[in-house]
This record gives structure tokens, C-alpha cells and sequence, in this order.
């Protein structure tokens, strides 16, 4: 926050933070999510349940007038987004939600899902108009999804890990490479040199999302609907 812009409920400013003696050890998140109960507070515990990843430590969390609160300690440091030019380099059977893993809509829950059927149903979820042939095809290059693995969901530079949850094991590398802006492309790039490759379930991903329009296909969607029904011609 700059000195230009106070916070609106108390006018507190980095320049009064720099010019006092006071330095706060808690920080407060609010959620407006319309995705119902916030998941962060259960995948934090989880964390530090199970890992000895640094994580901020959950004093409070609860619901007022309908918003959700959440107050943790302040872990020291800066934000990833701040320095990243210096560096070059659902828990509890609840459903989890990803607008980029399933193409029909942010805040959707999908599942919990327990097989690659019931993930395929959940994925095919707006393309029931496609031709047969083509969503056949597409449905055999589906990688299997098992193990399901507790991963982050969405690691883009400014998130934390509120999209957490078991997805398929090749998800997180297919994520990666979904790049918001070209900071965050550069830091997905380091990402993946360190994640095992899924290169082919990325390349089914990339292929269901281009079709994700149709039969309002933009050249992309087009070339893919006509590479599925070409293959299935010659097979």
C-alpha cells in the first residue's frame, strides 16, 4: 500500500509504518468468494500438519454478516510478485474448484471425483455438442489422473494456496504453464524445470481448453476439432 493511498478503514500508510516503532505480526485476509466455505484456513492447518513448509500460523478465523475473516501471524519477508525482478529466477471431501482445470466457469464446484470417468464427465461439462467422433478422441488421450495429488492448483505469482486440493497428478505441471502476464510466465518457466513432465497430458489440456467455444471456435479450436476427426478417419 503507498503512502498516496491510506487504508480506508484506519488511514494507515507505509509511510506511518516506516515512521513508527510499531510493527504488526498479524495480518488480516477478507474473502468475498462466492465459492461458499474458504478452504485456506483447512489447506494451511493441513501444511503444517504434514510438511515444515514456513507458513503463517492461523490465530482466528470466522464469519460476520455474512464475509469471512481470517487473522494469521505476519510471516516475515516480501512478496514474491515484489521481488521477482531480483530473483530471474479441497481438503475434507470438498469439492475443489479450478476455472482453467474444468472449462465451463469460475466458482463452479466440481466433485469430489474418485475415478478418470468421473473426472472426464466433469471435463466434457459443455462440450456435449462437439461431433461424437471427435469427443471420443479426445476422451482415449486423457491421461490418467491417479494418484490424486494435494498440490497448490494455481501457482500463480501473487496466489497463495486457496485453490489447494487433490487433483490429478499431471495438473499442476499442466498449470505451470499458463502464464499471467510476463512476470508470471517467467516464473512458471523456472517452475517447471523443477516438476516432473507431463508434456502430453499438457497437450490434451491445451486441446480441450481451445475447444472449451465451441461452435464459436477461433482458428486454434478449428485446427484441433480437425486434427480429432482426421485421426479418428484414419484409425
Amino acid at each position: 500500500m503507498g503512502a498516496e493511498e491510506p487504508c480506508e478503514a484506519c488511514s494507515w500508510t507505509s509511510e506511518r509504518q516506516h515512521s513508527s516503532r510499531y510493527i504488526s505480526h498479524v495480518k488480516l485476509f477478507y474473502s468475498m468468494s462466492d465459492r461458499g466455505a474458504c478452504f485456506e484456513v483447512q489447506n494451511i492447518r493441513f501444511l503444517e500438519e504434514r510438511t515444515t513448509i514456513p507458513i503463517p500460523k492461523v490465530t482466528l478465523d470466522y464469519y460476520d454478516n455474512d464475509r469471512y475473516f481470517m487473522l494469521t501471524e505476519r510471516i516475515p519477508g516480501d512478496l514474491l510478485s515484489n521481488v521477482w525482478g531480483q530473483f530471474m529466477q479441497s481438503l475434507g471431501e470438498q469439492p475443489l474448484y479450478s476455472a482453467f482445470l474444468f472449462p465451463n466457469g469460475y466458482g463452479v464446484p466440481h466433485g469430489p471425483l474418485s475415478s478418470d470417468d468421473e473426472l472426464w464427465a466433469e471435463l466434457a461439462t459443455g462440450l456435449e455438442d462437439l461431433p461424437e467422433q471427435a469427443l471420443r478422441r479426445l476422451r482415449e488421450r486423457m491421461p490418467p489422473a491417479e494418484p490424486y495429488t494435494f498440490t497448490h492448483g494455481d501457482l500463480a505469482i501473487v496466489n497463495i494456496i486457496e485453490s489447494s486440493g487433490y487433483y490429478p497428478i499431471w495438473w499442476e505441471f499442466t498449470c505451470a504453464g499458463i502464464g499471467l502476464g510476463q512476470e508470471d510466465h517467467e516464473w512458471k518457466a523456472l517452475l517447471r524445470e523443477y516438476m516432473p513432465s507431463y508434456q502430453v497430458a499438457r497437450e490434451f489440456w491445451v486441446d480441450l481448453y481451445a475447444l472449451r467455444t465451441y461452435p464459436d471456435l477461433n482458428e486454434r479450436g478449428k485446427a484441433v476439432l480437425a486434427r480429432l476427426q482426421r485421426d479418428q478417419v484414419i484409425e
